[in-house]
This record gives structure tokens, C-alpha cells and sequence, in this order.
């Protein structure tokens, strides 16, 4: 797994054997992918493209990884339902969440994947991801109960980044995105490389809930759908330009954090079953994200290149994913995220939802609220803080150690690359509680060599979420 190095780039700007050498959760601003009420709606096989012509080996499921860095045969690995198309575009696959993944594609270095992005449009798969669906009379309750968010204010067809909280110490589970759907009906996409920790968490939590009382609720895994990611300023003229019934949907007025069931025009002429679209991403630039049943994934995803064309649409993989989503400020479980971090360490204090500061009753509330509250003012404050950083000289990796003026270590590094878009050193770590105000000069060690480095604010690249009248 150590040999992810899959072009000169990733050796500096990217570090793919970080991105693939530990459970690796990727903190998705983007809307719950769904199967939603249309598991119901699964449809024929359309007729088939050249990608699904191509010779299918068999495929051997096995028991989920935890962990991106297990040494496993890659025989153990499963397969995403584009994984043919992967190869018939020139995918490089490489072992990640347990999943045959693709890092870059012959047609793009992963820096120019990255500059693709942010300047036209590209496609990532992320059908690794896990989709759930939790419905019925207690799911609400459920979901306030595991998470800090405001469930009950939650409007149908809005989604909301929040977290799965450990009960008594409010560590971080993995983080997640929820979307209503119905009164009592919720979407959650939760992360590939924790899939075996947060089904057995899920398990005990609906047990406990039921034990104590709760009512009930109703849990669905959806095994085997797709879920891509359109990404970058074109994405809603190339989604807009396949829409089986545009007179139903003006993509326009679809704004961050909102989602809508849409069907597409397949090459066949055919359109697809209505599929959950989610306007959100993991890189900073307006997208969408498309849930797809089984049958479709294929189907769909040809649409969209083939009629977008590759001078507006590209395939993009886990090397540009990474420096996208890092310029964009957003953690990655199992490096920036674990299981010992609360959300107010983690500069996430905004996931608590505004009503759950006063009411609590989630998991690790008695914590968490008091973390929110400095000890100068009468709460316990936290000893450490999530923060961004410019380096100078050599890029800073995770694992580097961030020392003040005197030489004494105040922190770590967790993430870090050159950024492609500012031709800066950018990284991502913890430091002592009182060094995280921007503008704080510091050193990081790289290579036995301490390097200048600055606090500064995160995301590092202004994103462009759409949200109304002008990107935000």
C-alpha cells in the first residue's frame, strides 16, 4: 500500500500513500447521495455501453476494511460499480477504504486533474461511500441522540454535515452528511474506511435507543449503488444538459445543502429512475452529487461524459480529491478526524446546532458544551485546536511536528501538499490551545529542519458554493 506513488506529482503535492495508507473518511460537504424512496424503482438493465461490454472478472466480496493500509490480497478488495469503467479510461487502481479505487487516469497528471477541476468540471467516484436510510416514528429522535445537529429543524430535501458522536467522551466516530427526506425518513452517507466501526456502532446505538424506550426506527444499508461526484464551475451546465425533464427542475434554484430527485436522458434515449442529486462537494467548487441505483451507475456516468464532452468533463481520482478538498479546508477521517477528537477541537463547533447548545442530550454533550465555554469564562475550553498553515521551504506531511519560537513541540501536522492553486506549502494539524490565532508565526520540522510556517484561516482557496444570487 506504501507504493501509491502514482505519478510525480503526488510525490510532492499529494502524497497518495497518505491518502491510501490509513483509514481514510473523507469528510464530504456534499449531499446525501440516496437510494432513497427509489429503492423501490430499480430499473432494467439499459442497453449496454462499450464499458459494460468490457470482460468482467470475478469478484470476491469479503468483510469490509477498516482500514486503507491493511495488507490484504487485493482479491479482498471490493469493487465500485464503475470499476470497469475505471479501466476503460485509463484508471491507475490502487487500494483505498477497501475499495479498488482509482488514484489518476492516463489522460491527466493529478496536477492538471486539479487544475481541470477548479477551471471546468470533473467526475470523481464515490460509491465506495456507505449510504443508509433510516426511517419511522423514532429516527429523528435516533439521529439527535448520536449527533450534535438539529434533526427536528432539519427541512425536507436539506442535508447538513454533522458527526457520530462516542457516548460520555463526544469523540468523533466519523463524520457524516444527513438529509431529510420525508418527516420520518433520513439519508446518511457515511465513510468507506470506517464501514466496519460504524455498522457495529449503529448496532449498539439502535439497540440501547430501543432498550431505553425510543420508538422505532428502521435501518436500510444500500449495498451497490453508485455515487458520483460532479465537480467544478461547469457542473451545473453539464447536468442541466442531460436532464430527462428540464421543464421539471431549474438547477439554478437548487442551492447548497438542498437536494431533489431527478432523472437523466441515458444515451439509449431512455432516462433513468429518479436519482437523488445533492448540490454540495469535498473540494470547494459548486457540484453536485448523484446517488444511482445498481443498475444505472454505468449508465449514467457514460451519459454524462459523453454528451459533456472531455473538454468540459474529465474523470478525476483520489490524488486530485486530495489536494482539492485540503485547499478547501475539509478533514479526512483517520488523519485531521479520529475517535479522541470532539468537534470543538476540531474547529467544527459549528455541526452543534443552535438549540443543542442550550438542550444538549446528544452523545458527550456534558463534554462538548463545556469545551465551547473558555475557562477564562467559566467552561473548560480545549488544550488543542484544528488549524491551517503556509509553510515555507519543504512541504510539511502529517506526523511533522509544529514547535514555537523556542524549539518546543505545541502541535501536529495531519495533512499537508504543495497547493496547486497557490503554489504555497499548505498543511493542516492541532496545536496548543492560545498559537491558533491567524497570523501566529511558528516552525515546522521537515526533514530534521525547522521550517517557517504561519497560522492562517482555512478554506485556503475561497469556495464557491452556490448558494443564491452569487457563489459563496
Amino acid at each position: 500500500m506504501k507504493c501509491l506513488r502514482a505519478v510525480s506529482y503526488v510525490n510532492g503535492a499529494l502524497t497518495v500513500n497518505r491518502i491510501a495508507g490509513r483509514a481514510s473518511s473523507q469528510l464530504s460537504t456534499a449531499l446525501p447521495r440516496g437510494t432513497i424512496a427509489s429503492s423501490s424503482a430499480l430499473s432494467a438493465p439499459r442497453t449496454q455501453t462499450p464499458t459494460q461490454q468490457l470482460r468482467r472478472l470475478p469478484s470476491k466480496l469479503c468483510v469490509p476494511i477498516r482500514h486503507a493500509s491493511s495488507t490484504s490480497c487485493p482479491l479482498d478488495l471490493q469493487k465500485t460499480p464503475l470499476y470497469d469503467l475505471h479501466l476503460a479510461h485509463g484508471g491507475k487502481m490502487v487500494p483505498f477504504g477497501g475499495f479498488h479505487m482509482p488514484v489518476q487516469y492516463s489522460s491527466l497528471s493529478v496536477s492538471a486533474s486539479h487544475h481541470f477541476t477548479r477551471s471546468h468540471a470533473s467526475l470523481f467516484d464515490v460509491s465506495h461511500m456507505v449510504q443508509h436510510r433510516f426511517s419511522g416514528p423514532g429516527s429523528s429522535a435516533f439521529l439527535e441522540r448520536i449527533t450534535p445537529a438539529s434533526i427536528v429543524g432539519l427541512e425536507t430535501h436539506r442535508s447538513g454535515l454533522s458527526t457520530l458522536l462516542w457516548p460520555v467522551t463526544g469523540g468523533i466516530v466519523d463524520d457524516t452528511i444527513i438529509t431529510r427526506l420525508s418527516p420520518e425518513s433520513f439519508y446518511v452517507v457515511t465513510n468507506a474506511a470506517c464501514r466496519e466501526k460504524d455498522l457495529k456502532y449503529f448496532e449498539e446505538q439502535l439497540a440501547e435507543f430501543k432498550n431505553e424506550g425510543g420508538e422505532k426506527v428502521e435501518w436500510k444499508i444500500l449495498e451497490g449503488w453508485g455515487l458520483v461526484a460532479l465537480q467544478g464551475p461547469l457542473s451545473e451546465d453539464i447536468l442541466s444538459s442531460v436532464l430527462a425533464e428540464p421543464e421539471e427542475i431549474e438547477l439554478r434554484e437548487l442551492y447548497f445543502g438542498q437536494s431533489k430527485f431527478i432523472k437523466v436522458k441515458l444515451l439509449s434515449g431512455e432516462a433513468s429512475s429518479p436519482l437523488l442529486v445533492s448540490r454540495g462537494g469535498y473540494t470547494g467548487e459548486d457540484g453536485l452529487e448523484i446517488s444511482i441505483p445498481p443498475t444505472e451507475a454505468v449508465a449514467v456516468t457514460e451519459a454524462l461524459l459523453q454528451s459533456a464532452t472531455k473538454e468540459r468533463l474529465q474523470l478525476a481520482g483520489l490524488g486530485a480529491r486530495d489536494s482539492l478538498r485540503l485547499e478547501a479546508g475539509m478533514c479526512l477521517y483517520g488523519h485531521d478526524l479520529d475517535d479522541t477528537t470532539t468537534p470543538v477541537e476540531s474547529a467544527l463547533s459549528w455541526v452543534i446546532g443552535k438549540d443543542r447548545r442550550t438542550s444538549g442530550g446528544f452523545h458527550g454533550s456534558e463534554v462538548i458544551l463545556r469545551q465551547l465555554t473558555p475557562k477564562s469564562k467559566g467552561g473548560t475550553g480545549v488544550e488543542r485546536r484544528r488549524i491551517g498553515l503556509i509553510v515555507e521551504g519543504a512541504p510539511a506531511r502529517e506526523g511533522a511536528d509544529i514547535v514555537d519560537e523556542k524549539g518546543e513541540k505545541i502541535g501536529s501536522i495531519t495533512s499537508g501538499c504543495p497547493s496547486p492553486t497557490l503554489g504555497k506549502n499548505i498543511a493542516m494539524g492541532y496545536i496548543k490551545d492560545g498559537f491558533h490565532k491567524a497570523g501566529t508565526n511558528l516552525h515546522v520540522v521537515v526533514r530534521g529542519k525547522k521550517r517557517k510556517a504561519q497560522v492562517t484561516k482555512m478554506p485556503f482557496v475561497p469556495s464557491k458554493y452556490w448558494k443564491g444570487d452569487a457563489p459563496a
